[in-house]
């Protein structure tokens, strides 16, 4: 037992499909139907959570939404 809480503790966090590779993230995820501008943010946001910044978007609400949805799909999720 001791030997399972050691080795997770040393666990890498989990990403999500394509959150490696920031500036190709929109191939991973099916952002089909969604406007220009939410998938420029969207990657903007995914770049952001490699980058550890929190740099707040600029543009227009379509961006800002997928800012938000790039850093929160593209930050690192504790493993369960």
């Amino acid at each position: 037992m001791l030997i399972v809480v050691v080795l997770c503790g040393c666990a890498q966090p989990a990403l999500r499909a394509g959150a490696d590779r920031p500036a190709q993230v929109t191939q991973s995820v099916n952002l089909a139907g969604f406007p220009p501008e939410y998938k420029r943010g969207f990657t903007a946001g995914c770049e952001s959570a490699h980058d550890r910044t929190s740099n707040r978007p600029n543009g227009d609400d379509s961006f800002a939404q997928g800012w938000h949805d790039g850093l929160a799909y593209c930050s690192p999720r504790k493993p369960r």
